[in-house]
């Protein structure tokens, strides 16, 4: 496919990409595609190959197979591959990548290369508002908190009006509570700008609150590409079932399309199944498809617990093979080894054949 193309209704699309280093595939089959103005994620544990299709996509690093276009044109092909500069995709980096000898001004205005000097600085100035920095503009990055630097990075990055950001693990170098308020920061700025962009992260409550679709990885290929609802709720296989959200499986077999029986009873889904009645299956219980039931006949035992303030973190066994989480209100204060009144209110049935 060649670069003049017709426009795509996607921004940007993945087509069964491999790419890899020294002519070995670290990511195999990737295929994912982006609307325009969403910010989509690729998520796994390190390793998996997120940092590689970043990179594939900033030009970077050429690609084995498949083909990446932008705006309906081909950027990357096997043995072809436009130009970083060419491609209008700024890069925020997780170490911020600033220049320690320019001012927070000039950092944002050094992509600025065919404006005046004063379309600049009303463009610098314009940026500096939108990321709240207007009054550090003739700081120095060393004179700016982590969270500061971060967004005077993503002003950089916007300032030649690129038609896709990547950011690569922009917070990890931050706290907790920081990087979860910048995070969504830096979504609402990318959304009142209309520009898309594509999240590498580690961190599922990140890419859950940031963006619009998530790419799960394992092994340099995509388990899942979907909302983040869906992933959560309706996991393509065990691993997303496992990765995503806690929770945790216990042993069943199957009564009927919507129906299996376990320790902790019969189980009513949401879904059908075409399993054989008999089938042996293992069923997803997350923590909140457990409630507190004093008149429940099913007691298992506290074994775990971990106060988290408003809510309880409970870890419940019935037998050496069926242990499960439970989040219940703090005022509900149960103590290690205690029976408690417990039922099942899995309104989405998510379970497994059982492989061994």
């Amino acid at each position: 496919m060649d670069y003049n193309a017709p426009a795509s209704d996607w921004l940007l699309e993945v087509n069964n990409l491999s790419c890899g280093y020294g002519g070995d595939s670290v990511v195999h089959d990737a295929t994912f595609a982006l609307s325009h103005g969403d910010i989509g994620c690729l998520l796994g544990p390190s390793g998996c190959g997120k940092s590689t299709i970043l990179r594939a996509l900033a030009g970077f690093l050429p690609i084995n197979q498949g083909e990446i276009q932008l705006q309906g044109r081909a950027i990357s092909l096997p043995g072809r591959s436009q130009a970083p500069e060419k491609r209008k995709i700024g890069m925020v980096f997780q170490d911020y990548a600033l220049f320690p000898h320019m001012t927070i001004a000039d950092n944002v205005g050094f992509g600025l290369k065919n404006l005046s000097r004063s379309e600049k600085q009303q463009k610098v100035s314009e940026l500096l508002h939108l990321v709240h920095l207007q009054d550090l503009a003739d700081s120095y990055p060393h004179q700016l908190s982590g969270g500061q630097q971060q967004r005077v990075a993503l002003a950089r990055a916007l300032a030649p009006e690129p038609t896709l950001i990547l950011l690569d693990e922009p917070f990890s170098n931050l706290d907790t509570d920081l990087r979860r308020r910048l995070s969504l920061d830096v979504r609402e700025i990318l959304k009142t700008l209309g520009i898309s962009a594509i999240l590498v992260t580690h961190d599922q409550q990140e890419a859950f609150a940031m963006c619009d679709q998530v790419a799960v990885l394992k092994d340099g290929e995509i388990q899942q590409w979907d909302v983040p609802y869906n992933l959560y709720h309706e996991p393509a296989n065990r691993f997303v079932a496992s990765f995503v959200g806690q929770g945790g499986f216990i042993p069943g077999q199957v009564l009927g399309p919507d129906t299996i029986d376990s320790e902790l009873g019969i189980i009513h889904g949401n879904r059908a199944y075409k399993w054989e009645p008999g089938t042996l299956v293992d069923i997803l219980i997350r923590p909140d498809d457990i409630v507190y039931d004093e008149d429940s006949s099913l007691q298992p035992k506290v074994v775990e617990k971990t106060f988290a303030g408003t809510s309880t973190l409970y870890r419940f066994r019935c037998s050496e093979e069926t242990e499960f989480e439970a989040l219940f209100r703090s005022h509900l204060d149960f103590h290690l080894g205690e029976q408690v009144p417990v039922r099942v209110e899995a309104d989405h049935l998510i379970a497994f054949e059982r492989t061994a």
